[in-house]
């Protein structure tokens, strides 16, 4: 590998933008490639929670490093709304693994609280606890607009000599000695690496390069929540899903007369949608559902996102993609391996990381 390899990173979504921004920050020269604009994908259509509530102790580390980067990003302008974020137990098993989480994010200098379910309604009046033993607060986890988190980080590649190119949509590929020739929608680019992170559209792109990702597009809808009245309370982003159990459903603020709901599951209705939320916020005042929109959760057979190479022989092809629907929270640590696979040829800055790779034994197809 050259000192300054010149990489082109396949996609303009947040996991393509960390990753430019990460390889431009240490020297690389980056091209982006967009086969529509900026934030047109996956991204663009996401509700833009980042949260750190979980129960493994892997994936508490992935987001200790997103949000290193978040606090860096938010001093430097990124708009970050600290709304807090609570996942919801349903039993006491539950409980118990979310006191475990709760120490391994003080550990890490997180904050977060158990909360019993005859305390939930301190953090949010409207909700009912039915069902429920208690819940995990974050206090500092939030939201951000996906267009602005994007557009913050072209703005910051760019700045750093980086380029993008829009509606560049990859059409065939060339190796060469040291390298590829990608052609184009314009003139054809040569580069030394090759970082795929086309989201939903990243199998597509491997096989121009004669491999095959085990990626799928699973279809979620978010919809609006319009309230006659504002609430005298800030909704903080609400999650029943805890490792697989739970309904799903989550729903945040979003404006002072608005929420944003969606089910966390494939196939689900806007009627399901309209049952949980009238289920969980049985007491929300004049709440009807409104406009809803659409987008893909690309995801892998073991809902972990695949960031390196697909073959050991050939480690100038790097994936960054398959992050579901955690690819808000997740892009700046996927960013941040993916650029060390390419400069390093190995995850330095986040050791265990390996495990990601989309080897043999992890890109399988869906059971």
């Amino acid at each position: 590998m050259t000192a300054s390899p010149h990489v082109v990173v396949i996609g303009a979504g947040t996991l393509g933008l960390c990753s430019a921004l990460t390889l431009v920050e240490q020297g690389a020269r980056v091209t982006v490639l967009e086969a529509q604009s900026i934030a047109s994908g996956s991204s663009g259509r996401a509700v833009g929670v980042v949260g750190s509530q979980f129960t493994d102790p892997f994936e508490i580390m992935l987001r200790v490093h997103s949000l290193r980067r978040f606090r860096q990003w938010e001093s430097q302008g990124l708009g970050f709304n600290h709304i807090g974020y609570l996942r919801l137990a349903r039993t006491q098993k539950q409980m118990e693994l979310f006191a475990k989480s709760a120490e391994i994010q003080e550990e890490a200098g997180l904050r977060s609280r158990l909360y019993r379910a005859d305390e939930l309604r301190q953090l949010i009046p409207h909700i009912s606890p039915d069902g429920l033993e208690g819940g995990l607060f974050g206090p500092d986890n939030g939201f951000l607009d996906p267009h602005e988190m994007c557009n913050f980080l072209a703005r910051m590649v760019r700045a750093q000599g980086g380029e993008i190119r829009q509606y560049r949509k990859l059409l065939g590929v060339k190796r060469r000695s040291g390298g590829y020739t990608l052609e184009t929608g314009g003139d054809s680019i040569d580069c030394d690496v090759v970082v795929n992170a086309g989201g939903a559209w990243a199998p597509q792109v491997a096989e121009l390069f004669d491999q095959r990702l085990h990626i799928w597009p699973e279809r979620h809808e978010a919809v609006v929540v319009h309230l006659d009245q504002p609430l005298d309370y800030t909704m903080p982003m609400v999650m029943d899903l805890v490792n697989g159990e739970g309904s799903g459903l989550n729903f945040r603020h979003e404006k002072r007369t608005e929420l944003i709901a969606e089910i966390h599951k494939v196939e689900q209705s806007k009627v399901r949608l309209a049952e949980l939320l009238l289920e969980r916020l049985p007491d929300l005042p004049d709440a009807r559902l409104g406009r809803g929109w659409a987008g893909l959760y690309p995801v892998t057979a073991d809902h972990r996102p695949f960031v390196g190479p697909i073959d050991a022989s050939e480690p100038t092809l790097v994936t960054a993609a398959g992050a579901g629907g955690y690819g808000i929270q997740l892009a700046p640590v996927i960013g941040q391996i993916a650029a060390d696979w390419v400069l390093h040829g190995a995850p330095v800055s986040a050791p265990g990381t390996e495990s990601l790779s989309p080897s043999a034994g992890r890109s399988v197809a869906l059971k």
